[in-house]
């Protein structure tokens, strides 16, 4: 699918493929009764990874080509609206601004096994978790697979790191923009471009049980990380409004279908808040819940929100909880905490910025 912007009437060239790029070029130079040598799509899709912003920075690409492309197309890299940097680990969160003005953030983190970025699918969330800053804002739209794209490069290119592992766990839900995270994994994978094996990609869900259960017939290699968050269906549901839609017992039984068609285990994110969700007894449920399933537990610190009231629990619940499951055979980690001194979690930043450009236009009129 060739993605147009309506407002700009170009066509999103970040968001093609090379082969795609190849036969769109040809019909574009066609229509205009000229011609473009095929290789030329391998040179293009090339500078587009490398982050160029422009075409007039393709110096190996001729100048009556390059008209052409700016005419009929553009690159849709996201400008760095913000940048916090921590003081502790060197974390990156950037606040990055769209091509019509949408914000969203990205997280850059560095491990021993290499370069992360969790990136955004969508600007805003419309899944309403209540523990969660990225719905405060409210929805807008879903990111293409070039706006996605682009925060890993442009992260990259700002910190001049190479990106090694890529986590779908910012703003949005990504089954949420299925189509789009689909070619998002594509061009992010693709040999001629940053060539990010799946294996190195991590996508969180809150649970869509259809389509958790249409990427496990795709059989791609990513690691699914559902957010379970509750051990009963009442209490996700009070949480996650998702679970009205799709109960836990579904979404239980989708995830089993998903371990069994690619045989990679799943992760679930658990994290932990007081008095909501850290009992003895919601440890053993998780027991029952998840026995004889291939999978690992990964605990999440609370991060504190504004306009929430919700408490991380305190780490003599986290560890008894801990303990618990690790009796039973389960395989548990707690999340460690990068930029905790830059509020490194995403939707704050976002949710800021949209404020105080509604505090401007107020004062305005």
């Amino acid at each position: 699918m060739i993605l147009v912007n309506m407002t700009m009437n170009k066509i999103d060239i970040s968001s093609l493929t090379p082969d795609e790029l190849s036969e769109t070029l040809a019909n574009v130079f066609s229509e205009r009764g000229l011609k473009i040598e095929k290789f030329r799509a391998k040179q293009i899709f090339a500078w587009l990874t490398s982050g160029v912003s422009s075409f007039d920075e393709m110096t190996n690409i001729s100048k009556n080509i390059r008209t052409v492309l700016s005419e009929c197309f553009y690159i849709a890299l996201p400008q760095i609206e913000k940048k916090l940097v921590s003081k502790i680990d060197g974390t990156v969160k950037y606040l990055f601004r769209l091509h019509d003005g949408e914000c969203i953030e990205s997280v850059f983190m560095r491990y021993e096994h290499g370069n992360t970025v969790c990136i955004s699918s969508q600007a805003g969330c419309r899944m309403g978790c209540r523990f969660c800053a990225s719905t405060i804002a409210g929805f807008t739209r879903n990111l293409t697979p070039s706006e996605m794209l682009g925060q890993v490069i442009a992260a990259s290119r700002d910190t001049g790191e190479r990106v090694s592992n890529i986590v779908m766990m910012g703003i949005g839900e990504p089954l949420d923009n299925y189509d789009n995270v689909i070619k998002f994994l594509e061009l992010v994978n693709h040999p001629d471009g940053l060539c990010i094996g799946y294996r190195h990609i991590s996508l969180s869900t809150c649970g869509i049980v259809p389509r958790i259960l249409e990427l496990s017939k795709r059989n791609l290699p990513i690691t699914l990380s559902i957010s379970l968050h509750s051990t009963s269906q009442e209490a996700r549901a009070h949480l996650m409004p998702i679970a009205k839609k799709y109960s836990l017992d579904e979404l239980l039984d989708a995830c089993r279908k998903y371990i069994a068609d690619g045989g990679r285990r799943i992760s679930f994110e658990y994290t932990m808040i007081e008095g909501q969700n850290d009992t003895e007894e919601d440890a053993k449920r998780l027991c029952s819940l998840l026995s004889g399933m291939l999978c690992h537990i990964n605990f999440i610190p609370l991060n504190t929100v504004d306009g929430r009231d919700y408490r991380k629990s305190g780490k003599e619940s986290i560890q008894k909880f801990i303990s618990i499951l690790e009796k039973r055979g389960f395989t548990a980690t707690v999340r460690r905490r990068l930029g905790s001194d830059i509020d490194a979690s995403c939707g704050q930043l976002r949710a800021s910025k949209i404020s105080e450009d509604e505090k401007a236009i107020a004062d305005h009129l």
